[in-house]
């Protein structure tokens, strides 16, 4: 699944969520996902939580297959900047 397939996927999940930070995904040669409240784009922008992993391990979790907690204790995920916000999107994402 490509990075553009992945964001209209998320789209709908934040579009009602009310979330109200900011959050990159940063897949590396792959692009990267900014979710900042209701909007979601495939440009590099700031963000207050930037979550690195690659594309498979972003794909499998938001389709659920992939536990955040978990992930992020095996080192598939790092996060930089507010971890409260990737706390606040994984409740929306997972």
């Amino acid at each position: 699944m490509s990075v553009q397939e992945i964001a209209d996927k998320i789209r709908s999940r934040v579009a009602s969520a009310g979330f109200d930070r900011s959050v990159k995904f940063d897949t590396g040669a792959d692009g990267v996902i900014v979710i900042d409240g209701a909007t979601i784009s495939t440009d590099d922008a700031p963000a207050d939580c930037t979550i690195k992993l690659s594309l498979d391990d972003l794909d499998s979790l938001i389709s659920g297959e992939l536990n955040p907690t978990m992930a992020f204790m095996t080192g598939k995920i790092k996060v930089e900047g507010d971890m409260s916000v990737a706390m606040a999107l994984s409740q929306l994402i997972g």
